[in-house]
């Protein structure tokens, strides 16, 4: 269903350097180290194996070879049993892979446009509309690698910005924010088809992530054609 550019990411991203653990449903595999402050990942696709990446220590800790079969709610007790916590998962869409090509040649939506730095006042006027716990969540800024925006009624009403997601991935990840005047008219998903389409246009495959509780969020996926890939979480110590 998706590309293999979204396949070979998230299979390089969960490879390790060791294969702990694996069955039909479940690969465990870990690697020295991550960043200072994840101790592991844990992935879980609509559809194929589920994947855990741990930290060579966290995972000596947690005695799996003494386990003769492992789930992903067991590997998640015992986590909190060694007093490691979970960030909290993300709900990760892309478009089908087979509607890549028409996304890319179709036109620019109706309204939305690419900013600039000369859009600084329009930016701030749109900033000045969106609460504090809006903008920290969308985290849409203007200086980023490509920020779109959809206008309507002769304002700014919503902008989302992409980013390369980590390095050499090939996926853009975007956030997106539509003020509370403009919203359930439309212009979240044109504008995420709008930023999807850049992202192709640039070499790049679109990425949106949502909280599995933010209906409104998961909404707009669904309305601008995304599918959802799986569920992404990260272990903290």
């Amino acid at each position: 269903m998706f590309s293999a550019t979204v396949h070979d990411y998230w299979q390089a991203a969960f490879a390790g350097e060791t294969l702990v653990y694996e069955d039909a449903t479940l690969r465990i595999a870990s690697c020295p180290r991550l960043d200072d402050e994840t101790q592991g990942m844990l992935l879980e696709p609509q559809a194929g194996q589920r994947q855990a990446l741990l930290r060579a220590d966290l995972a000596q800790r947690l005695q799996l070879a003494q386990r003769q079969v492992w789930t992903m709610d067991s590997l998640r007790q015992a986590l909190a049993a060694a007093g490691r916590t979970l960030h909290g998962a993300d709900q990760i869409f892309y478009f089908p892979a087979v509607q890549l090509d028409a996304l890319s040649q179709s036109p620019q939506p109706d309204g939305c446009r690419p900013l600039t730095p000369d859009d600084q006042a329009l930016f701030a006027a749109f900033q000045g509309g969106a609460s504090e716990q809006d903008l920290d969540a969308a985290y849409v800024e203007l200086d980023h690698w490509l920020v779109m925006g959809v206008f309507a009624e002769g304002r700014l009403a919503g902008a989302g910005s992409l980013y390369p997601w980590r390095e050499s991935s090939g996926i853009a990840d975007m956030g997106l924010l539509t003020l509370p005047a403009f919203r359930r008219r439309g212009h979240a998903h044109k504008l995420a088809r709008a930023m999807g389409r850049a992202a192709l246009r640039r070499g790049f495959e679109p990425q949106y992530r949502s909280q599995p509780d933010n209906l409104a969020s998961l909404a707009v996926a669904r309305a601008a054609g995304l599918a959802l890939y799986g569920s992404w979480d990260i272990i903290h110590g």
